[in-house]
This record gives structure tokens, C-alpha cells and sequence, in this order.
């Protein structure tokens, strides 16, 4: 106890003195899994209503591949993205293995699937009859797809939370893509692992306190704006 007390005492003397090696480590972990976040809804949300949509073969399988994807170990998304980015890979040329564009392809490969499953399972539990209302309407495809997204907004938010907690969270692929470099690749998760392996309790509960802090406060903000969608 008087451990986790000396880890709260500690975070707050860091955020107070303004520490410029956790302020860095915050950012990047900020500026990485925002980007994911961002670029895995705008592939996963407009797959995921396509998916929910659209009757092909395989669809089935392809619903499986999806949900699969959603528990997807993180190390084994870390093992494939470092073959990918590794030299002697086909993305090898670009350089990116051990970047901040690495960790965010990685976390991508982790977020995407849980915004396409999540988002095919909110447009599909909607109302059948006012899929056909819409179209009796006059609606194009498209103007379909912005009508239904917006009734399945509630749970679309939800998805949004999980994917980001998903990869504010990840450190297995992550560590595997970005190797950890300090000023370069460092984030929260990844300096926690790190400042406990060298027994620095105090400062790994006081990272490990921010990063809770965090999820929280964006959290709090999506709840609040999920509720007051809600409440329309």
C-alpha cells in the first residue's frame, strides 16, 4: 500500500514539475494511438457497414475473420507487422521498423477489426423495416449508409472507446515494432515494462497512474457525448 501511495506522490511531483521526458512519453503515446484510433475508423467504419449491408459468398467467413481478428493476440500483430517492416520484407525499403509509423500501423492491424466487427453488429441490430423506409424514401446507397450510422451512433461511440482502450493499452506490439527508444519510441506502456525490470516501482506505478488518468479522462469525454446523444 505504501508503495502505490509513494507511486501516486510520485506521478503527481512529475506532472507538477513538469518533467519533459514524461511529457514527451505521454505525447507520443497520445499522438500514436490517436492516429490508429483515427485511421482504423475511417477504414473500419465504412467496411463494417459494407460488411453489414451486403449479402456475397463467404460473407459468413468473413464476419468470422473479423471477430477473429478482434482477440488477435497483440505479439503474434507484432511478429507479422515486423516481418512485414523488417529488411529483407516487402515494406522493408521504407524504412519504418522501430518509428512511431510502425507502432501505429501495429496498433491499426489490433483497432481496425474491433471498429468493423463492432460497427457491422450495431448497423445489423437495427430495425430491418427502416432500412426499407429509407430506401421507399427515395435515399441513394450512400445517403443510406450516413441515415443508419447515425441511428447506430450509440454503439458506434462504444466501438470508438474500445479501440482506443485497446491500444493506449498494448505494449506487446508495440514494444516488438518500436523497440522501446527513448525519445524515439518510448511510450507509456513501454516505459512501465521498462522502469519495473529495473525496479523502479515507484516511477512504473506513477506511469502507470497517468495512463489510467488518460483512458479515463477520454473515456469520460465519449460516455458524456454517447449519454447526451442518448438522451435526443
Amino acid at each position: 500500500m505504501d508503495l502505490i501511495l509513494q507511486g501516486a506522490k510520485h506521478a503527481l511531483e512529475l506532472l507538477i514539475q513538469g518533467d519533459p521526458e514524461i511529457f514527451q512519453v505521454v505525447l507520443l503515446s497520445l499522438r500514436v494511438s490517436g492516429t490508429a484510433v483515427l485511421i482504423s475508423l475511417l477504414l473500419g467504419i465504412p467496411l463494417g457497414t459494407i460488411l453489414a449491408l451486403s449479402e456475397f459468398p463467404g460473407r459468413r467467413l468473413v464476419l468470422s475473420l473479423v471477430n477473429t481478428g478482434m482477440g488477435f493476440p497483440p505479439v503474434v500483430v507484432g511478429l507479422f507487422v515486423s516481418m512485414l517492416l523488417w529488411r529483407s520484407g516487402p515494406l522493408g525499403g521504407l524504412d519504418l521498423l522501430y518509428t512511431p509509423a510502425a507502432m501505429v500501423i501495429a496498433q491499426v492491424a489490433l483497432a481496425a477489426p474491433i471498429i468493423i466487427g463492432l460497427t457491422a453488429a450495431a448497423i445489423q441490430q437495427l430495425n430491418p423495416k427502416l432500412r426499407l423506409q429509407i430506401l421507399s424514401l427515395g435515399a441513394n446507397r450512400r445517403q443510406l449508409m450516413w441515415i443508419l450510422l447515425r441511428e447506430a451512433r450509440l454503439p458506434l461511440l462504444a466501438a470508438v472507446m474500445a479501440g482506443f482502450g485497446g491500444v493506449i493499452s498494448e505494449v506487446g506490439a508495440v514494444m516488438m515494432v518500436g523497440g522501446n527508444v527513448k525519445g524515439q519510441t518510448r511510450v507509456l506502456t513501454t516505459a512501465t515494462v521498462l522502469e519495473t525490470r529495473m525496479g523502479h516501482f515507484d516511477v512504473a506505478i506513477a506511469l502507470s497512474l497517468v495512463l489510467l488518468g488518460i483512458t479515463f479522462l477520454v473515456n469520460l469525454a465519449l460516455t458524456i457525448f454517447q449519454q447526451r446523444g442518448g438522451t435526443r
